[in-house]
């Protein structure tokens, strides 16, 4: 789906590795970016376009002032703490940090009187689904704090957009984000990350003495957990086509009447409808690396589903999004690249 018009968008979170791809895409398609962020696990030199304001979203002053000063056409929301395991040992910091933020977020954006918010949620607040591919319908019983927080914010935007007409958002639920920008501008840069293909990738440069797997017992064809890998750079189209469907009425909408109806809100899968066990990935990247990387079985990580993998016929047909990186190989390869630049960069070569 096709944008016509630059707009404004502000951009929380967007120093971090998903919120950064997005704002290199936004720029590159002609907006205007404000990124909020405060870097706790974002990077400046994350940065690529736009204006960066150092800030917490539990700073109200802060944050109703930057809105006021630059009068965003639409939201994006991406700032929130994403690990599973530290969820279910410290589920206040998340339901604080993801649930609590985005309240303040949400009134703070009301109060300024923008109508177009773009939220980063998760597949996570499916938890065990019954039946795989999951579709937007299936019932929502997330197994961790972390899905449980995600899915704290889905209710207030879904409230928020009943009571107010005016409003519309659209939620889109990650499955597993990987790879890194194809010309290697970006990448996830996280000290101690916890994400399978990143660790992998560090295991064969030395960086980490082994790769663990978490669970070797789940009720799948091989035992690993199986996931529905996206390359970031679709991610991060996803959002563009999001921000076109959203503001595609931009200045003709009333909230009333079927002629200035706003865009209906929206809750879409973001995926590619097949997914990986573990195994297959440790296959991959030891290919990819040509390196025998060593690894170590361990005991199920609390919080982890067995199976997630995403039906994604909503955000194609509905946003006309278009993948272009569903290829396990290519998001190891762009990952790959990306290591070694920053292993190069921090060894001084």
């Amino acid at each position: 789906m096709l944008q016509s018009s630059p707009l404004k968008v502000f951009v929380t979170g967007g120093a971090g590795y998903i919120g950064s791809h997005v704002v290199l895409a936004l720029g590159e398609a002609g907006h205007e970016v404000l990124v909020y962020d405060n870097l706790s696990t974002g990077s400046r030199a994350a940065v690529l376009h736009g204006e960066l304001v150092v800030g917490d979203l539990a700073d109200n002053i802060l944050l109703r002032e930057t809105l006021e000063r630059f009068r965003p056409d639409a939201v994006m929301h991406f700032a929130a703490s994403i690990e599973v395991g530290e969820s279910v040992r410290a589920p206040l910091k998340y339901y604080r940090n993801n649930s609590a933020n985005a309240l303040n977020l949400l009134e703070a954006v009301r109060a300024a009187g923008i109508d177009r918010f773009i939220f980063s949620s998760t597949a996570a607040v499916y938890g065990n689904p019954p039946v795989v591919p999951v579709t937007e319908e299936a019932p929502l019983n997330p197994i961790n704090p972390y899905g449980a927080s995600k899915l704290v914010t889905e209710t207030m935007l879904r409230d928020l957009a009943a009571a107010d007409p005016a409003f519309s958002y659209v939620s889109l639920r990650y499955f597993n984000v990987a790879g890194a920008d194809p010309f290697t501008r970006l990448g996830q840069d996280y000290a101690n990350p916890t994400h399978l293909i990143t660790r992998a990738l560090k295991t064969a440069l030395g960086i980490f003495p082994k790769l663990q797997l978490f669970g070797t017992d789940y009720p799948t064809p091989d035992g690993t957990c199986i996931r529905d890998y996206i390359h970031v750079a679709d991610l991060a189209q996803a959002h563009l086509d999001a921000l076109a469907y959203l503001c595609s009425d931009m200045g003709t909408c009333t909230g009333t009447g079927s002629a200035g109806a706003c865009p209906p809100s929206l809750i879409c899968n973001c995926g590619y409808g097949r997914g990986f066990s573990v195994n297959e990935v440790v296959a991959m990247a030891r290919e990819v690396t040509g390196i025998d990387f060593p690894i170590e079985t361990a005991g199920r990580r609390e919080g982890d589903p067995a199976e997630l993998v995403a039906a994604s016929d909503r955000i194609r047909r509905t946003l006309g999004w278009q993948p272009r990186h569903d290829d396990l190989e290519f998001i190891l390869k762009t990952a790959w690249a990306w290591e070694k630049k920053l292993a190069d960069k921090q060894s001084g070569r």
